[in-house]
Formats: C-alpha cells, sequence, structure tokens
C-alpha cells in the first residue's frame, strides 16, 4: 500500500534517520496531543509504577521478581526457580516470542509503541524532559543552530544532568532485579571501596542508558532492534497496523476557504503526520519497519480533520485489507494457528507450573562403585544425593524405598534437614536383600517425603551380581 508522491517505493531505499550522503538526520518530532497519546500516557503510569515498584515488594521476606543470573536463581511471583527448573524457564521465553509473534501478526508492533522498555521510557520520559527545557519542536530546531551561549549551555548542562540521573534511576533499578533490593541498599550505603567492582558496573551501565536516549534515540527501533525487519515476514495483508486510508485520502490537496474539493480525497498535505512522527516517517506511503505503531500520526491527523471539519481517522488502526476492499477485520487461519500454538504451548507451561515440585532430589550411583556384600544376605550400593529446597521454608526430608523390601542409610547425617532456599548433599548407601536383586541392574524407587506427605518419586538402578540370560 504506497500512495505517497515521487517515484513509487522509493522511500524504501533509505531510513528516514539518513541523508543520501549517509549523514544522520537528527528527529526533533512535536510533541503529540489526543485520545490514544492520553491512552499511552495511562498504559505509561501503570508502567513505570510496575517497572520502579517490582523490586520493593515482598513475599515472606523474600523479593518476588528477582532475575539472579549471578548466582542462577530466579524468583517468579514468589515461586523461586533454580537451575534444574531452567527448562521451565526457557519455555516461558519461548512462549513469550511466540506471544510476540502472534500480537504482531494480529496487531502489528503494537508492543512497540505500547509497552517495549525503549518506547515507554523515550518518548514518555525523556521526550517529556526535552519538552520541558527545550521547548517543543520549533524551539529545538532553532537551539541545536544556536550558537554555545550561555542560554544553550544552561539548557544542555540541565538536560544531560537530568538525563544522567533518570538514565542511573533505571539503572539502579534494573539492579535490584538481578541482585534484590536489600543488596542494592546495602551497596549504596557501604563505602564505596567494599562494592567498587559494582560501582564501576552501575556506572556503566547508567553510561549506557544516557548514551540510548541522548543520542542513540529512534536509532534503537530502526538500525539496533531486529524486530522492526521481522515485519516482512510476520505481517501480512490482514495484520492490523496504523494506516492510511489512501482510498478516502487521494488526490491529496492543500485545503483553501471556498474550494471546490470534489476531486480532491480528504488529505490536506499538512504534513502533521509527519512532524510529530519520532521516527520521520511518512505514513502515508504505507507500511514501514520505521513504524513503531505509536499512533501519534493518528491523534494529529484526527486533530487536524476537526479542525477543518472532515470525519477523523483518516490514519487509523486497520489492514490493508481493510482499506482496499473497504471491509471489516477478521481473522484468518494464519492468526488462528498461531492462537492454536499459544494455546499449546500455555497449557504445556501451567501443567509444568501445577507438577512442579518443592523439593528437588537427584539420586546417582556413585561411579566406579561395584555392589558390596553384607552381611544377612544383603547387597548394598552406595549412591550420591542431592536435594534442593525451592521455598522458603526449612524441610525435613525423609527416603523411602517404594518398590522393594530394603533400609536407607545415611553417610554421616541422622535425617535430611535442607534450610530455606537452600540445599544438601551427601552420600547415603541402600541396601538389599540378594533374593529382591534379579537383575544385574534392578530398577528402585526411592519416595521423597516432607513428613507425612510424598512429593516425588526418583528412580534408580541397583547394580548386583552379574545374572547370564
Amino acid at each position: 500500500m504506497s500512495a505517497g508522491t515521487g517515484q513509487p517505493g522509493s522511500f524504501r531505499n533509505k531510513i528516514a534517520t539518513v541523508d543520501e550522503k549517509g549523514k544522520r538526520i537528527w528527529m526533533f518530532p512535536k510533541k503529540p496531543s489526543g485520545k490514544l497519546t492520553n491512552a499511552r500516557q495511562l498504559v505509561t503510569i501503570a508502567y513505570l509504577i510496575i517497572f520502579f515498584g517490582l523490586p520493593f515488594l515482598k513475599y515472606d521476606d523474600h523479593p518476588i521478581f528477582l532475575i539472579n543470573v549471578l548466582q542462577r536463581r530466579f524468583i517468579l511471583f514468589g515461586q523461586i526457580f533454580w537451575p534444574q527448573d531452567f527448562f521451565i524457564f526457557a519455555l516461558g521465553m519461548i512462549l513469550f516470542i511466540v506471544f510476540i509473534a502472534l500480537f504482531t501478526v494480529v496487531f502489528g508492533r503494537v508492543f512497540c509503541g505500547w509497552i517495549c522498555p525503549q518506547t515507554i521510557f523515550m518518548e514518555m520520559i525523556f521526550r517529556k524532559i526535552e519538552f520541558w527545557i527545550d521547548g517543543d519542536a520549533g524551539k529545538q530546531k532553532q537551539l541545536a543552530k544556536a550558537p554555545w551561549d550561555t542560554n544553550k549551555i544552561l539548557k544542555r548542562v540541565t538536560k544531560w544532568t537530568a538525563f544522567w540521573v533518570m538514565s542511573f534511576i533505571i539503572a539502579n533499578t534494573f539492579l535490584a532485579y538481578i541482585i534484590g533490593v536489600d543488596d542494592l541498599e546495602k551497596l549504596i550505603s557501604e563505602p564505596l571501596s567494599k562494592n567498587l567492582g559494582s560501582f564501576v558496573a552501575l556506572s556503566v551501565f547508567t553510561t549506557v542508558f544516557f548514551f540510548v536516549y541522548l543520542w542513540m534515540r529512534e536509532q534503537v527501533c530502526t538500525v539496533v532492534c531486529p524486530y522492526g525487519r521481522m515485519q516482512g515476514v510476520l505481517l501480512d495483508r490482514d495484520s492490523v497496523i496504523v494506516a492510511y486510508d489512501y482510498k478516502r485520502g487521494e488526490t491529496r490537496g492543500k485545503i483553501h476557504k471556498g474550494e471546490d474539493r470534489s476531486n480532491l480525497g480528504d488529505c490536506i498535505d499538512c504534513h502533521q503526520c509527519v512532524a510529530v512522527c519520532p521516527t520521520g516517517i511518512d505514513i502515508r506511503n504505507g507500511t514501514q519497519l520505521e513504524c513503531v505503531n505509536c499512533t501519534a500520526c493518528i491523534d494529529a491527523c484526527n486533530n487536524m480533520m476537526a479542525a477543518v471539519g472532515l470525519e477523523p481517522n483518516l490514519i487509523k488502526y486497520a489492514s490493508e485489507n481493510n482499506i482496499a476492499n473497504k471491509t471489516k477485520w477478521t481473522m484468518t487461519w494464519r492468526m488462528k494457528a498461531y492462537t492454536a500454538v499459544m494455546v499449546i504451548l500455555l497449557g504445556v507451561e501451567a501443567f509444568l507450573l501445577a507438577t512442579r515440585t518443592d523439593v528437588g532430589v537427584t539420586l546417582i550411583r556413585s561411579r566406579g562403585q561395584l555392589y558390596q556384600e553384607q552381611p544377612n544376605n544383603q547387597l548394598s550400593n552406595l549412591y550420591n544425593y542431592k536435594v534442593l529446597n525451592k521455598t522458603f521454608k526449612d524441610k525435613t526430608i525423609t527416603l523411602k524405598l517404594e518398590n522393594l523390601k530394603g533400609r536407607i542409610e545415611l553417610v554421616g547425617e541422622k535425617v535430611l534437614k535442607v534450610t530455606k532456599d537452600g540445599s544438601i548433599a551427601g552420600s547415603m548407601f541402600i541396601y538389599l536383600d540378594k533374593a529382591d536383586v534379579v537383575e544385574t541392574k534392578t530398577p528402585i524407587r526411592v519416595g521423597v517425603y516432607d513428613g507425612d506427605l510424598k512429593i516425588a518419586t526418583v528412580t534408580t538402578a541397583f547394580l548386583g551380581p552379574f545374572k547370564a540370560k
């Protein structure tokens, strides 16, 4: 769908933020206003409350959300996950990717415009700071061209300081998600000499955020992020996107008082949709990788339509087929297939979470050890065990043979006491009567009990004398 002026499709030969010589074109978008902008601000408020507040929320004196990559310890909504549970976490990430793909197929880049942290921080925090200090687009352009006098230096230093402080707050918040808010408080309160490495890492992250929002800006979306380029694979003509209704808008023409517009479309060629675009594109050219679905162009166009007495939604959420055929949106087989995959993955993830035990037990026969002859016509095998407590409460674990008579004898321990959020490892002997060892490797099942409650069953093999077949 391309209705732009000039050579058809020529706009796709370059991105809007780079000129023909490869030099960057700085974007100075106008401040948007309208219903969708107000809705995005409400979403942003909710988003920021969650983002900055979640690290401080605790359950049983533990954070409800922690992604401690360094210690390989993850807490998601009060449930602790260890490396043994990584497959559940990995499936969750796959689920998230499929979720994004599904939403892109159906709703275009809604994630980019409404939920993506880069867009939220850039457009709803740093851009607003810039509007507050430098003024709207026109004043920003004038300031960029102005000499370095007292006024420009003062505004630049003020903006850079505000950007740095905001970047520092964001970097600290991300760090709280990794090490926890308690360790972050220690990092801030203790002398610098005790946490020099952490302070350097924090400074590096702050500098990265500062650089991204001061200099990279929309380049993150148009150059760095691969998501925009995935549109060509994920989007089709039935996907809902921010689209210009060229059937209604063409042929374009400036509006003049008393002019007969019977041969013209509703687009008055005011370029307000371009002026507010943070990536500098002309949405009237059609779907472009730079478009992040921020809807600023929709609000700008609706404001102009209201001002000249024309119907709103010349730019709107719609699919290409909706506009071309003037039809209502319906789900296609492709959308239904993505939804089916999503439902299946959600079901598998829910099953894994529901069947996940609070205690993880691994039981492995010691390498290089044969069976041992014992008194009373018994044989023994030596095993190594590891018990992992995935909860925030101390556990006393009992191991019992399930399918054969015999006994379990711990080495150096009387009972398995596992502290909250901790683990214990050691060795143990399993004794069986010779009459029960009917194979060279006899399968055995060991029940894992928390008090009187059976919480898991571990299977292993008991090595006995060679049995000729």
